[in-house]
């Protein structure tokens, strides 16, 4: 009976509680940046970083660490690196900066590039491929923001220092 009794009062307790209408968690912002090989000694990796205070390194390439490695990055961080990116950022799908698109005008052959994807928070997903060997000098500013934005983040023991192409070749 005392079961019987203890039920009743928290189905009757039940009842009387309130939920307020909770705004729906926002998924946390997620910006993927991946640079692709250059004729040479560039550096080639992926680094994703999240506004959740989460990243991640691969190192494929002339990179120091050569390989996966998570990593924390603060509020501050990410807002810098975000900051850095977001002038460059499509309002939503793909744009793309490479020899053949008319935003490139010549170009130079064996240049590295860069992609950019955001996705979570408040809007749609975007991408930005950028490729460092368009020479029309509007781009100037964007080439140099989306080389510089992962010095906003903890990751530059991980890239490491520029590579020579004699160290490449073993001769220092």
């Amino acid at each position: 009976m005392k079961l019987v009794t203890t039920i009743a009062a928290l189905a009757t307790l039940a009842g009387c509680t309130t939920t307020d209408a909770a705004e729906p968690s926002q998924a946390a912002e997620t910006i993927r940046y991946e640079t692709s090989p250059c004729f040479g000694t560039c550096p080639v990796y992926v680094v994703t970083a999240s506004s959740d205070g989460h990243g991640t390194f691969e190192g494929k390439r002339f990179t120091a660490v050569i390989g996966e490695r998570q990593f924390a990055l603060t509020p501050r961080q990410f807002a810098d690196f975000r900051k850095r990116l977001q002038a460059y950022r499509p309002a939503e799908g793909e744009r793309r900066v490479a020899p053949g698109e008319t935003e490139c005008g010549p170009g130079m052959t064996d240049q590295p590039g860069v992609t950019v994807g955001w996705s979570g928070g408040n809007a749609a997903p975007a991408r930005l491929s950028l490729y460092y060997g368009c020479m029309a000098h509007r781009l100037a500013a964007m080439k140099t923001a989306l080389r510089t934005a992962p010095d906003a983040l903890p990751i530059g023991p991980m890239i490491g220092p520029p590579v020579s192409i004699g160290e490449v070749l073993g001769r220092h």
